[in-house]
């Protein structure tokens, strides 16, 4: 079985591992003790205190899990390994469209924020990025048709 990767920034694992802490040393013992509070309320399967403290304690095991798990299989986009000009993980791409400049962080899919110019590489836009150069011309698919991009910078 192939041991799946999760490329992260410095930022992003940063963030990663401040909210498996959190979460680890402040919200699992806050859960713990709702739930030792609650047991003192009466009988357990009517207990609504009891009943909502142990579904949060679900959700913060699921997330401190999830985010271990991320860690554990943590890639760090480092900007030294890559080729310098080429788009890859951890490259800021200029690209002009036809509505004008776009600016875009190529990240993992992890990070991935549209929104804030942030894209994965394993986007439409990201993997047809990928590979290409300052001057060339890109088309990739969008769920709306076919696009064309020109990268302007690539850093």
């Amino acid at each position: 079985m192939e041991t799946k990767r999760v490329f992260l920034t410095r930022e992003g694992l940063r963030k990663a591992e401040e909210e498996l802490s959190q979460l680890v040393s402040g919200r699992r013992p806050e859960v713990a003790e709702r739930i030792r509070m609650a047991r003192g309320f009466g009988e357990l399967a009517e207990n609504a205190e009891y009943i909502e403290a142990k579904n949060e304690q679900a959700l913060v095991e699921g997330r401190i899990a999830t985010l271990e798990d991320l860690l554990n299989h943590a890639v760090l986009i480092e900007d030294e390994e890559r080729a310098k000009g080429v788009v890859d993980l951890g490259a800021h791409v200029v690209v002009v469209t036809e509505d004008g400049e776009e600016a875009y962080d190529i990240v993992g899919a992890t990070e991935a924020d549209p929104m804030r110019g942030l894209i994965s590489n394993e986007s439409p836009l990201g993997r047809a990025l990928v590979g290409h150069k300052a001057g060339e011309t890109v088309e990739w698919e969008a769920p709306a048709g076919r696009n064309t991009v020109t990268i302007k910078k690539v850093r």
